[in-house]
């Protein structure tokens, strides 16, 4: 077949045309006849946002832990607000108030493997092995991303106060019987690690690419008592709530007919310390008597460094109430079970839990941040209270062109600075896709001007023992493995930079 020439061809297209006997064969798309519009490389249908990361200093460290000493304050002698001394007299020695601090490395990695087959294959289609490594690196900043926001190795979460009872008049389709509830509280990592599905994360048995076995914990507290009995009707719902627990940002809720963790399943989660059943409980989800919910270990990680959140909710950070080193952290209160606590608009164009937080923050340390990170949730709320919340004119910025042909209305107004109301600086308000629904974290990425010898370059860093490396792993079988790895610590020398506004409700 291959000498067939062009004359052969064209006569087998007469005869085709013009004789009564033409081979009568049709050809159609569905023969596969036909070139195949295959765009390379691969689309990358994934958002990788780092933001936080992206503005990080990343400094190199040594050894197996970086290590610092803080003069938190200089205290005067007598009385420490005015310096009088007699004359001819000397003063009295001032003291100081120090800290020795330290952060151990932590490794973050990622592993793939890729096939002989599959590299011969891509030819001409993507480079497998650079496209691999690409996607392995996007990936560990992506971790790098949540371990920095929520990292915890430090802030034990305490066990959860059995749940209270109450019940809302209507809106409910509940079997008509008495009920019984537990509570689990998560931290950042548990409430992204837990799902309805495979219930809550209390630890995991990870199996290495070179054979070799590790758990990581799942980062959830040990579940609370069972509370007492609340019978219901059939158009009632069922409310719950228990105390907030310090460092967590969301609750798993288990509910059931008998006062006994084997009867009570998981229901549902909240980023608020209530919770509001509506239906009859499932009762094919995970029980409360689940291996690894009694215990109290889970939710902190020996492999983790302190991500921001859990820097600012570490209450050793405290040394004393005379200046307080720690972030300030405000939790909303319960209100309502099942409904909770919103910000408050302040009705002069600002939300009141802001304006708290930022008036504390210059009381105590005399900082302001420069940044608040919010879930889109959140960036709503503000949005909302900000602008119709407030019972005198908020202050609006309006952009306009230079002409008056090119002014526009814009619909759906949102916020995007706020203006500090003690130091009058600007705050970007950033959404940020790895903040949880309910809470709010600022941060200042810079000591002002009054710190002119703090010896801090950077509020906070990446200090890296070695930063982002790749291994080509040696061949044992016909793949490729590659892992790429960082060895590093988030390092926060001025906790106090750092405020939290949790337990807030929708709305």
């Amino acid at each position: 077949m291959s000498n067939i020439t062009n004359d052969t061809l064209e006569l087998i297209k007469k005869a085709q045309g013009y004789n009564n006997d033409q081979i009568a064969k049709t050809i159609t798309t569905a023969n596969n006849l036909a070139a195949y519009d295959l765009q390379a490389p691969a689309k990358n249908l994934y958002p990788v946002q780092t933001p936080i990361r992206n503005t990080l200093p990343r400094t190199t460290g040594i050894g197996t832990a970086t290590n610092w000493r803080t003069v938190r304050n200089i205290i005067g002698s007598g009385y420490d607000s005015m310096g009088w001394v007699p004359e001819g007299q000397r003063s009295g020695r001032m003291s100081y108030l120090t800290q020795t601090l330290s952060a151990s490395f932590r490794t973050i990695g990622e592993e793939d493997q890729a096939t002989y087959e599959a590299i011969n294959a891509g030819r001409g289609f993507e480079d497998i092995r650079a496209r691999m490594t690409m996607r392995l690196l996007q990936k560990l900043m992506l971790k790098e991303e949540s371990a920095i926001i929520g990292g915890n190795t430090s802030v034990a979460l305490t066990t959860p106060t059995a749940p209270t009872m109450s019940t809302g008049a209507t809106g409910g389709a509940l079997t008509a019987t008495t009920y019984y509830a537990a509570v689990v509280a998560l931290t950042y990592e548990g409430k992204n690690n837990s799902n309805l599905t495979s219930g809550v994360a209390t630890s995991q048995v990870i199996t290495g690419a070179d054979g070799s076995t590790y758990t990581l914990k799942g980062g959830s507290s040990a579940i609370s008592g069972i509370s007492a009995g609340q019978a219901t009707s059939g158009t009632m719902t069922l409310r719950m709530s228990t105390p907030v627990v310090n460092g967590a940002v969301g609750y798993a809720w288990f509910v059931g007919t008998t006062a006994a963790t084997s009867s009570l399943y998981l229901q549902g989660f909240s980023t608020i310390n209530s919770f509001e059943l509506a239906t009859t409980p499932i009762a094919s989800t995970q029980a409360a008597n689940a291996t690894g919910l009694n215990l109290t270990t889970n939710s902190t990680s020996d492999y983790a460094f302190d991500g921001l959140l859990y820097t600012a909710f570490n209450p050793t950070l405290v040394p004393t109430t005379t200046n307080a080193a720690g972030g300030y952290v405000k939790s909303l209160a319960t209100g309502v079970a099942g409904t909770g606590s919103t910000l408050t608009s302040s009705g002069r164009g600002s939300i009141e839990e802001i304006d708290d937080m930022l008036i504390n923050m210059w009381n105590n340390n005399q900082i302001s941040p420069t940044v608040i990170y919010c879930n889109a949730q959140e960036i709503r709320n503000i949005s909302k209270k900000v602008l119709t919340g407030s019972s005198a004119a908020p202050m609006v910025r309006y952009n306009v062109g230079e002409n008056a042909s090119s002014m526009q209305l814009a619909a759906s107004p949102f916020v995007d600075t706020y203006f500090n109301p003690i130091t009058k600086q600007p705050l970007r308000i950033e959404v940020h896709p790895n903040m949880m629904p309910g809470t709010i974290l600022a941060w200042a990425d810079d000591l002002p001007a009054q710190y002119q010898s703090s010896e801090v370059p950077n509020v906070a860093e990446i200090r890296a023992r070695q930063d982002y490396y790749q291994i080509d792993w040696p061949v044992t079988s016909r793949n490729q493995a590659v892992g790429v790895y960082c060895e590093e610590v988030l390092v926060v020398y001025a906790p106090f930079a750092i405020g939290i506004i949790n337990n807030i409700a929708n709305g």
